[in-house]
């Protein structure tokens, strides 16, 4: 519009925006309905994407309550090496957490002997924590300090409420 529009009057002015808004008209309807198809499209993906995960929970927890997947008391006591994140971690719920602190580059586990504690970073750290003695948690805390990834949300979960399968290398 190269027009110079200080040389038209306000009348003129109006005239041209209700002849714009009527032509508008049409494609704003065709975006509503395009905007509503592809909500509803949207609204099945994510149905379907909560129906898998909730078939893969329950997946998950009957193998938990089958003895299929051990618990991290379990891992920690039948393991002698191996990094903490070759493995994906679930509470019983069936959620999936991350070992530790929020924001923490690696997956630990926290070990006390009554006093002091330690920090595991791999599997044979705890290996020989669990074998001088030492348990899962902090003094008069026990337990596993799990996170939920992606989030600052962070909780002390009992040892054998904490499933590991194994999982891709870096993915836990």
């Amino acid at each position: 519009m190269a027009d110079d529009l200080t040389g038209i009057d306000g009348a003129e002015l109006e005239r041209r925006v209700d002849l714009l808004r009527e032509r508008m008209r049409p494609l704003e309807q065709d975006l509503a309905a395009l905007r509503g198809e592809r909500d509803v499209l949207l609204t099945e993906i994510r149905r379907r994407r909560r129906l898998a995960d909730r078939t893969t929970r329950a997946d998950l927890k009957t193998s938990m309550r089958e003895g299929k997947l051990p618990s991290v008391a379990e891992l920690v006591a039948g393991s002698e090496s191996g990094s903490l994140d070759e493995y994906v971690y679930n509470l019983k719920t069936g959620g999936q957490v991350r070992l530790g602190f929020p924001g923490s580059r690696s997956q630990t586990l926290t070990f006390t002997d009554g006093v002091k504690i330690a920090n595991a970073s791999d599997l044979a750290d705890a290996a020989r924590l669990y074998a001088a003695g030492w348990e899962l948690g902090s003094p008069g805390r026990p337990g596993v300090r799990v996170h939920f990834p992606g989030t600052r949300q962070e909780r002390l979960v009992p040892a054998d409420e904490v499933y590991a399968r194994p999982g891709e290398r870096g993915t836990g």
